[in-house]
């Protein structure tokens, strides 16, 4: 872990936890090869939770966005049990920050313009692969991508129904920025009738 900390108090932080989250986001940049890659973590009805990493591609006022294939693992969790959390983490900055919110699908518009500027071999894998499914092989894979993409030669690749974005809406954020002899700094928001409250977590 790196010790280029910065003291973090309640009174250095943005009263907005979005305007907090791009002054953070944007100090990474520099710091970062994928500053998109976030943990998201998803559980089912029964409470039993999973993880994986996704890239975050939207951050606005209407909440934070990424996509992936709707009948997938956590395309599934999320229907069964609508509520996820990200982790943001950056390790050169000692920093991380937790979002919690309920989950729901992007408008189908805001799906296809994504998926229209994506790389068309990343449009033709989103046909060919039934995400989180088992696989005879790796091969009955790359067949697939095959017939695929001469289904697809010469034309526009649609979006696949099951293909698109989720957008989480913050309810939760906490900023954590690392301090030596594990006494980290914590400031959470959480949500109030006339804004967000800031306060400060032990570590």
């Amino acid at each position: 872990m790196s010790e280029r900390w910065i003291p973090l108090d309640v009174d250095d932080t943005e009263v907005d936890p979005l305007a907090q989250f791009h002054r953070w986001f944007d100090e990474a940049a520099p710091e970062m090869r994928e500053r998109e890659a976030v943990t998201l973590v998803t559980a089912t009805r029964d409470a039993r939770p999973s993880a994986r990493m996704v890239l975050l591609r939207h951050v606005g006022v209407d909440g934070f966005g990424w996509y992936s294939n709707y009948r997938s693992r956590k395309g599934r969790e999320i229907e069964e049990n609508p509520r996820a959390a990200l982790l943001w983490y950056c390790e050169p900055l000692g920093r991380q920050i937790r979002v919690e919110g309920p989950v729901r699908h992007m408008a189908a518009a805001a799906s296809d313009a994504y998926f229209a500027a994506r790389p068309r071999g990343h449009q033709l894998g989103a046909h060919a692969s039934a995400q989180s499914s088992v696989l005879a092989s790796r091969t009955s894979l790359e067949e697939r991508l095959a017939s695929i993409t001469a289904q697809f030669d010469g034309v526009d690749v649609p979006r696949p129904e099951q293909w698109g974005g989720f957008l989480l809406t913050p309810t939760y954020f906490e900023f954590w920025q690392h301090r030596r002899d594990r006494l980290h700094d914590r400031i959470a928001y959480e949500p109030t009738p006339d804004g967000w409250r800031r306060q400060r977590l032990a570590p």
